[in-house]
């Protein structure tokens, strides 16, 4: 439902309207305010209007990001009132937002900033689909029909349109967040032995990187932590460290190998990649070396490693869970969670779906050309005159996430997979060409040669029966000039 603005035209005006209705009914009453059409008004304007929101436009415009909000966008803003910056300033230890330095003023604006249009309706269990002005995610609840921001800050007033985005009234200032998943753990009481083991295992030291340098520019990494705390581990007899160790591994002197099995129950815990509860599919998502997976089910619940027969597994405790850190996100489980091999599931990879492809400012935007098929990305190769990061956002039919790869003319090209658990499979894809006939290579070896006229998701590249957990290498190779535009591949299990 859009909410329509309200604010006093003038103080003359406003008291002159009060001591009329004074006198005439001899009882209180709030003085009548003219309508205002907020769709009229930029945001930046918006804020400036309206004297309940002078602080935050102060900051916006001590910050330079008052001139952004003018401009065409969409943007989101979640916005705090003077009484809300109040209390953030006593918080604080501060007086007012003058007494913040430069960067943390910026932080702080920048925080409350989305760079696209997200109504109430976009919210859901877990992060907004877009980042903030930090490159993070906020995340969202729901208490009733309250909808809280990271935790903390309810949603007021809510989609409130202006000419160029959505604004939300917040009750509590959404501060930025600054520490790793790892450390989330440690600084709460409340799981010191699963930080004990990430720290002893070395696994913190990971965990506790939020960006790098690549490039000309740094990289943010991406965790997803799966917290026991330590209430549950004590319905097992655990409340120590070395009971903890001792639970899972007769060798505690190589907690920090790999193939130790105190480091593999620890590591289990670690998903590469941040996994909100509203990210979270039917399926498996592997582990941070890739080494295992974990069997994701939604259903009436978020289900790990489900058992078909006994339906028992692993749940979360939904209030404790989707804790934003700056490199990922932090869900508590309600049992141990004990290392599993779950059954093969469809597998359905994007060609796209690489971090070094993932870095570029063109990545879910517009398209990309480069040339060198060699030395350009570590797990894409290939040769021809260039490769076109193909991005088209409308009527994308069955292009996953509008995004492809496309060659044209005379060509090959060539993916190097995430590992693929071990299992038997049969291989397909979500690929099209422009009058084309072309060879599959899985591996090395030709498993495929497919016509133009073969529809793609149904035309099998080859049955595999693959011993162990590894990457594998897919290459296409043109058997005559055209078009490709190469989506994904689909790893359907046989029984």
């Amino acid at each position: 439902m859009k909410t329509t603005i309200r604010r006093v035209v003038s103080r003359g005006i406003q008291i002159s309207i009060f001591v009329s209705v004074s006198l005439l009914f001899s009882c209180k009453e709030d003085p009548i305010l003219w309508k205002v059409d907020s769709a009229q008004m930029v945001i930046a304007d918006y804020v400036a209007s309206d004297p309940a929101y002078s602080h935050f436009n102060a900051m916006l415009e001590a910050s330079g990001l008052s001139s952004l909000l003018k401009v065409r966008g969409p943007f989101t803003l979640f916005l705090p009132t003077d009484s809300v910056m109040q209390i953030y300033y006593s918080e604080q230890g501060i007086n007012s937002w003058e007494d913040m330095s430069a960067e943390a003023l910026e932080d702080l604006t920048r925080n409350h900033m989305v760079t696209n249009a997200m109504y109430s309706g976009d919210f859901g269990l877990g992060a907004i689909r877009d980042l903030n002005g930090l490159n993070d995610y906020l995340v969202t609840e729901f208490e009733g029909s309250d909808i809280i921001v990271n935790k903390r800050s309810k949603i007021i007033d809510r989609d409130i349109e202006a000419a160029n985005g959505v604004v939300h009234i917040v009750g509590n200032v959404i501060e930025p967040v600054t520490i790793s998943a790892y450390n989330v753990v440690a600084e709460d009481p409340s799981y010191s032995l699963f930080a004990a083991g990430l720290s002893e295992t070395g696994l913190k030291d990971t965990l506790s990187i939020i960006d790098f340098p690549y490039g000309q520019k740094t990289a943010r990494t991406r965790f997803t932590l799966l917290a026991i705390a330590d209430t549950t581990f004590n319905r097992y007899g655990i409340y120590t460290i070395d009971e903890l160790i001792a639970h899972f591994t007769d060798a505690p002197d190589s907690i920090t190998y790999i193939d130790n099995p105190f480091y593999r129950y620890m590591e289990y815990h670690c998903m590469g990649g941040t996994y909100y509860f509203n990210n979270l599919e039917s399926q498996v998502y592997p582990i941070l070396s890739y080494d295992n997976n974990i069997s994701v089910r939604v259903e009436d619940d978020y289900k790990l490693n489900l058992d078909f027969e006994t339906g028992k597994y692993t749940g979360f405790i939904t209030e404790e869970s989707n804790i934003p850190a700056k490199n990922g996100t932090v869900h508590t489980l309600d049992d141990l969670l004990p290392v599993f091999e779950p059954e093969p599931t469809e597998i359905i990879f994007e060609t796209t779906d690489y971090f070094d492809m993932k870095q570029g400012d063109y990545f879910g935007k517009y398209y990309m050309r480069w040339f060198d098929g060699q030395n350009t990305f570590e797990y894409i190769k290939w040769e021809g005159s260039y490769m076109l990061y193909y991005f088209k956002d409308h009527n994308t039919g069955k292009l996953l996430n509008d995004d492809c790869l496309s060659m044209s003319g005379w060509w090959w090209v060539e993916i190097t997979t995430p590992k693929i658990m071990k299992g038997k499979y049969e291989l397909t894809s979500n690929l099209w060409g422009g009058h084309i006939t072309y060879s599959v290579f899985v591996d090395g070896v030709n498993t495929a040669l497919v016509d133009q006229a073969d529809p793609a998701e149904s035309t099998s590249w080859g049955r595999f029966d693959w011993t162990s957990t590894s990457r594998h290498t897919i290459k296409i190779v043109a058997k005559s000039p055209g078009l490709l535009f190469w989506d994904t591949l689909i790893f359907t299990p046989l029984k």
